[in-house]
């Protein structure tokens, strides 16, 4: 397969493109000598829940380029295997990077509990080493430990990022003494995304978990949200939670987390594009996915469809 470079462009009408041209000599360069070129940061998720990671991106960083690619058609990733998640994920993050990306986020809880890091450790040191692939899942586990008094933490998410036991390890690794118990939520995402988080059902399930999740430890007191579906079922989580309970969302704390990476690591801010531009692919019908993509970023979305190979 021929590799490729990317060189910006612009059409008649003066907006961005990216263009795919390839390498010269691509036996002979060092792969590790190479030049990246200015693109967008790339957002990537199994369908429709890290639009709420990107809402609140573009809000604290908004003078950044961004594509979002959603894997719709192959969607949901919550009980596919291992192999599966992480063979889907590296081939969106090919073509995310095939789109000028140097800087991918796994705006995916599952795709970070199970991709995450055999892409870092594997995928990249030999395909893109001055790339950088990040997570959800270590931004959150960094700073948990803050919120709660009774070292008593929930866990609410899908079946997969349960059964990868990452928070429960992630956490471990920064506060050793904090008890972390989880729960799988297999019903709360085709509920949003089929827009029925308001009505009875939603109440059913959202009592249920919950209920599920009590019975582990009547000591929790923190709950982390960890799906970017959840934040469009906050509303009715609150419903069903005592006041003192702290829920924690994922978006801000991302967004903070991106900020702070991107000062720390000049070299990969200087080739973040940085135009207010803002792209939306979908592995699946653009109409129904500009249909609900709306509620999750809370502004219209014109998307393009896109094929993974």
């Amino acid at each position: 397969m021929p590799e490729f470079f990317f060189i910006k462009a612009y059409s008649k009408n003066k907006s961005l493109a990216y263009f795919r041209k390839p390498k010269i000599n691509s036996k002979i360069i060092n792969q590790n000598s190479e030049i990246l070129l200015p693109g967008p940061i790339g957002v990537f998720d199994s369908g429709y829940g890290g639009l709420t990671i990107l809402k609140e991106l573009v809000n604290q960083l908004p003078q950044y380029d961004y594509i979002y690619l959603g894997d719709n058609a192959r969607s949901p990733y919550g009980n596919r295997s291992f192999d599966t998640v992480t063979n889907y994920t590296q081939q969106c993050v090919q073509e995310l990077f095939n789109l000028g990306c140097n800087l991918v986020i796994l705006a995916c809880n599952t795709s970070s509990a199970k991709a995450l890091r055999s892409i870092q450790q594997n995928y990249l040191p030999e395909d893109a080493p001055n790339r950088r692939v990040l997570g959800v899942i270590r931004p959150t586990t960094e700073i948990v430990g803050n919120y709660t008094q009774t070292g008593h933490i929930g866990i609410l998410g899908t079946s997969g990022t349960v059964a990868s036991d990452s928070y429960p390890i992630e956490i471990s690794k920064f506060f050793p003494e904090i008890k972390v118990f989880q729960q799988a939520c297999p019903m709360w995402v085709p509920l949003v995304e089929n827009n029925e988080f308001n009505g009875e059902g939603a109440d059913y399930f959202i009592k249920k978990y919950f209920d599920e999740l009590f019975l582990q430890s009547s000591e929790i007191d923190t709950i982390v949200l960890g799906c970017t579906h959840y934040p469009l079922l906050l509303k009715k989580i609150k419903e069903f939670l005592p006041s003192q309970i702290k829920i924690i969302s994922q978006d801000k704390i991302v967004a903070d987390s991106l900020k702070d990476y991107l000062i720390r690591h000049s070299e990969i801010n200087e080739v973040c594009e940085k135009n207010f531009k803002r792209m939306f692919y979908t592995t699946d019908d653009t109409k129904t996915f500009n249909q609900i993509a709306g509620l999750f970023f809370g502004a219209k979305v014109e998307s393009r469809h896109i094929e993974i190979k």
